[in-house]
């Protein structure tokens, strides 16, 4: 009979991808369990069923949540867990914890909405109905869990468990989370940002590990590093050539830290008269909420000097849903909302209100998710498909990567650097597979000898003081396909050109052939 390992990891989210970021740490047979993130998977709406599947764990096998920070992707399932009668402690930031009440109660409110207007969809008459993942209640209930620890303090999440958060430099309260269990010593990075980040300290983190899990988001890309006043350059630059064009410049951004960082250069911009009158809308109650915890945390943020940015009047915050609808009727204003990659919440109504319209501009200033909106409008679908509607594709589409919350690959790989050494495994996850394998290659490559681990969603790998990270169970190939680019992202874009297309065929009979041409290819296909 094999040895039971004194500590093993499941990755049930974030492996190969870079959403649903979840760990699960089990101590030997019989032992406690802890889930080091809990997040939503985000992007395509195959991607997206996942949320409703099986968790891969029992919630009642599990005694705590370590939380690194406050992105849907890192918490959203949480409120699941809570549905589900689970009823444990989840441990983060103080500043995490004053977020989860507004980012998790927003995010039940979309599960809500969203089951709802899927449901009026004529499209989908007479289809099975959605139900919401979870509810208002549930998320709140989640934050209500949350049990909030100083940074660099050892805490005991559960029994046979000992932790301690370090800065990671990614979002306001943001943290890597070191573990010590069965003799085992480990770091997960969460999300690191980038160096000399706007409003977030450098990452910190220990060294001397037997394990470091790693996120790879950006790791085969390297950006320039550029300063703060350039970067106000970039971005006055963008709104100046978008609102010349007589359009609104419309911005799909995340709520947390995106719209803060976004809103003290504008502001700096405005004070500076390099962006004279022009008026500048949040529309996202999410975005409005978190802005305010960022004020109450004015006193641990760099670079503020001395910006007021929940009440600046250059800025208007648009909370009730008439008024963001008549923000449909304007020109020459710019536009913020959620969600960032276009697929929930304001930001849906506005492109379809601006995409058709060729004086208008959509800038992109976050990551795009395989299988999302964002994605699909990034790469250049002439046509998209926005509730259900069929949306032309005409605006200016713009892309500026200088506010980047993720480290690319060089500081990424200087971070991985300072925790040497690793005397066990480098285990990267949280990234596509292009980046998985650029930022494995490079360290592969200073490191001959370094065991690098690429988990796959579902795998379990079991873990000594010491040795590299050995493989338990193999990943769950139902959810593969899932990911990446999906069979809607398709769909879309062929019923969104097709009667274009079939316009262009000569003669009403030609046509009817090609319909009926198809129609048999699909018969054919469900056998």
């Amino acid at each position: 009979m094999t040895a039971q390992p004194p500590l093993s990891i499941t990755f049930h989210g974030a492996a190969q991808t870079v959403t649903g970021s979840c760990m699960e740490l089990a101590r030997g047979e019989g032992g406690k369990h802890i889930l080091v993130d809990c997040g939503l998977f985000q992007g395509s709406r195959t991607l997206e069923t996942l949320n409703h599947g099986q968790l891969g764990f029992d919630p009642s096998d599990i005694a705590a949540v370590v939380l690194t920070h406050a992105h849907i992707d890192h918490c959203g399932l949480l409120p699941r867990l809570m549905a589900m009668g689970w009823q444990g402690p989840i441990w983060c930031t103080r500043p995490t914890a004053d977020l989860l009440e507004y980012m998790l109660a927003d995010a039940g409110r979309i599960q809500e909405g969203d089951a709802t207007r899927r449901n009026r969809r004529p499209d989908r008459r007479g289809a099975a109905r959605f139900e919401p993942l979870y509810t208002e209640r549930d998320g709140l209930a989640a934050w209500r869990a949350a049990r909030p620890v100083p940074l660099n303090e050892w805490f005991e999440p559960a029994p046979g468990f000992r932790a301690r958060l370090w800065p990671a430099g990614h979002i306001l309260g943001s943290a890597s989370a070191e573990i010590e269990a069965a003799g085992v010593r480990l770091l997960c990075s969460g999300d690191i940002g980038p160096e000399n980040k706007e409003l977030q300290p450098d990452a910190q983190g220990p060294c001397d590990l037997d394990y470091v899990v790693c996120e790879s988001t950006y790791g085969n890309r390297t950006r320039d590093h550029i300063t703060i006043a350039q970067r106000r350059d970039a971005l006055e630059a963008e709104i100046k050539a978008a609102l010349v064009r007589g359009g609104n410049l419309v911005i799909p951004v995340f709520a947390l830290e995106r719209t803060q960082e976004l809103l003290i250069d504008i502001i700096h911009l405005a004070q500076a008269n390099r962006i004279p009158g022009v008026p500048v809308f949040v529309d996202s109650p999410l975005a409005s909420r978190a802005t305010r915890v960022f004020a109450a945390h004015a006193d641990e943020l760099e670079d503020l000097d001395g910006i007021d940015i929940a009440r600046h009047p250059s800025v208007h915050y648009v909370e009730d849903p008439a008024d963001s609808m008549r923000l449909n009727t304007i020109s020459g204003a710019i536009i913020m909302a959620a969600s960032g990659m276009c697929e929930a919440g304001r930001i849906r109504h506005h492109l379809k209100h601006n995409l058709c319209r060729r004086e208008s501009t959509v800038l992109f200033v976050g990551f795009q998710a395989a299988g999302s909106l964002g994605r699909v409008i990034l790469e250049g679908a002439p046509r998209v498909r926005i509730s259900g509607n069929e949306v032309s594709v005409h605006a200016r589409i713009r892309r500026i990567d200088t506010y980047s919350a993720h480290a690319d690959q060089s500081e990424l790989a200087a971070w991985i650097r300072a925790r040497a050494p690793v005397r066990g495994s480098l285990i990267l996850s949280h990234g596509e597979p292009e980046g998985i394998e650029a930022l494995a290659a490079l360290m592969q490559k200073e490191d001959a000898g370094l065991s690098i681990i690429r988990p796959a969603l579902g795998e379990t790998y079991g873990l000594a003081p010491g040795a590299p990270a050995k493989r338990l169970t193999t990943g769950r190939t139902d959810i593969q396909q899932a990911m990446g680019h999906d069979w809607q992202n398709d769909y879309a874009a062929f019923a969104a050109t097709l009667k274009d297309e079939l316009s262009h065929i000569k003669g009403q009979a030609e046509r009817q052939r090609a319909i009926e041409a198809m129609r048999r290819v699909l018969s054919q296909a469900q056998g």
